[in-house]
């Protein structure tokens, strides 16, 4: 049996919402670098060919269903929070907060959202959070795309900012590559720190 990728979109639209959103993140495990949340409303009934859980897709065709997600969008947006915030407030909340202002910058206010995972954000409207969302959901797998993209696109800048660390291959996950710089060159100032405490002794 195919699966139904907008399930959970036609149970919202059922009951009578009108915008419904599909939030995602990337980025919450990295040494480096933001957090990164995306949110989409699509078309009611839309389903746009090759999207799939980000993890799950090369980078290659990733690159290219961002333009087409975002052209097929009726809102979209993505929303960073830097090492500043991860630090301040802990790497949970720090997500919780983008995805929240990922919904809030929405042009089209939405008012049913699913998102990915098991955590709420404090959003102010209606919604349900879907384990594993990214690859049940078009609109959050939409979100998942959006958010990988632009998380990644940022750590390539950062690449060449600062050259010594690899960016541009692990985007700044804790590879072996990435911890033998860590302990050769010491952190950046787009680490985070509370994430080092463990490898750098």
């Amino acid at each position: 049996m195919e699966m139904d990728w907008l399930f959970y979109e036609k149970a919202a639209y059922e009951k009578g919402y009108k915008a419904v959103c599909g939030v995602d993140e990337a980025g919450r495990g990295p040494l480096a670098g933001p957090v990164c949340a995306a949110a989409v409303i699509l078309p009611e009934g839309l389903i746009i060919e090759g999207v799939n859980d980000s993890k799950k897709l090369t980078e290659k065709k990733r690159e290219a269903l961002f333009d087409v997600i975002c052209e097929s969008a009726l809102s979209y947006s993505i929303v960073f929070a830097d090492v500043a915030e991860i630090e301040e407030v802990n790497i949970l909340r720090a997500t919780m907060n983008a995805m929240q202002r990922a919904v809030e910058s929405l042009s089209i206010k939405a008012d049913y959202v699913y998102i990915d995972g098991n955590t709420m954000p404090p959003v102010s409207i209606d919604g349900e959070c879907i384990v594993k969302g990214d690859a049940k959901s078009m609109s959050v797998a939409c979100a998942s795309i959006l958010a990988k993209v632009s998380r990644d696109r940022l750590m390539l800048k950062y690449a060449e900012e600062y050259p010594q660390y690899g960016f541009e291959k692990h985007k700044g996950y804790g590879t072996k590559l990435h911890t033998e710089a860590l302990r050769e060159f010491g952190p950046s100032p787009i680490h985070r720190p509370s994430f080092l405490k463990k490898i750098l002794k």
